[in-house]
């Protein structure tokens, strides 16, 4: 399989009908959705993923939903991946940042789709890489709504940049408000508020949201689920489990059985 590709999660999922939580992805996520409805919101509108429509959510952006009689197709490019090809377009490395969340454009739907056909179908690399850049290309042409100079995530949002750092550098630590707080200067009541309103989510829900992604990436290393619970800093695996499917829609199981999930 390309190169482009290594390490990216795809899901192929049919009649979904699963609540999404608040959650972000450190990555892109592009998906077509074939049948249904996905009603999904943010901190800024609420949108519906209806049939033949392409869904993006840039990296960072807090998202939720609920899905009814869902089928759709996702992957999940990394930030490296979507920068490193508007940089052959423009000769310019920035990251490009997308209009929010649902784009309407049949030829773009069909160009992704050809895409994920060949990837699904297993089909000659070269393939699926020229697929693969014709559809991201087409959508980087066509949708970007503005760009950032290519920087680590949350590089513009400092005291979620900061405490970001600093769980991932512990990720499997139990931490306090106390530890959080004191990491950035401020007091537990300043942290708390101006976490929220920045992120749109509480610290807890961000430890969380943090541990599931990389337990997420170490499952799809070959980890297994205990292996991967443990490391990411949780000791009860019923608990890991219930929350991977409240975030992610499917369980820690079905992504062990195959890292490219096809449900």
């Amino acid at each position: 399989m390309s190169k482009l590709l290594n390490n990216i999660l795809f899901e192929n999922i049919t009649h979904s009908t699963e609540d999404f939580t608040k959650h972000y992805h450190s990555t892109y996520t592009i998906g077509l959705t074939y049948k249904g409805v996905l009603k999904s919101y943010n901190s800024h509108e609420s949108y519906d993923s209806y049939k033949y429509s392409v869904r993006i959510n840039n990296p960072g952006e807090v998202h939720a939903g609920k899905s009814k009689d869902w089928s759709h197709v996702n992957f999940y490019p990394t930030v490296d991946v979507m920068t490193n090809l508007y940089e052959q377009i423009f000769y310019d490395k920035k990251i490009p940042f997308f209009k929010r969340h649902i784009v309407d454009n049949k030829i773009l739907f069909m160009k992704l789709h050809n895409f994920f056909d060949s990837y699904f179908k297993n089909e000659d690399e070269i393939l699926v890489e020229t697929n693969l850049i014709d559809a991201l290309s087409t959508l980087i042409l066509t949708s970007i709504i503005y760009t950032k100079s290519y920087k680590d995530i949350f590089e513009d949002k400092k005291i979620i940049k900061n405490t970001y750092e600093y769980i991932n550098d512990s990720i499997d630590t139990n931490f306090t408000l106390d530890n959080l707080a004191s990491n950035v200067n401020l007091s537990k009541y300043h942290f708390l508020r101006l976490f929220k309103k920045e992120f749109g989510l509480t610290p807890h829900a961000f430890i969380i949201n943090e541990r599931l992604n990389r337990a997420n990436g170490l499952i799809q290393k070959g980890y297994s689920i205990s292996q991967a619970s443990v490391q990411v800093g949780f000791n009860d695996q019923s608990h890991f489990s219930r929350n991977f499917k409240k975030y992610f829609g499917y369980t820690p199981s079905n992504l062990q059985k195959n890292s490219n999930i096809i449900l």
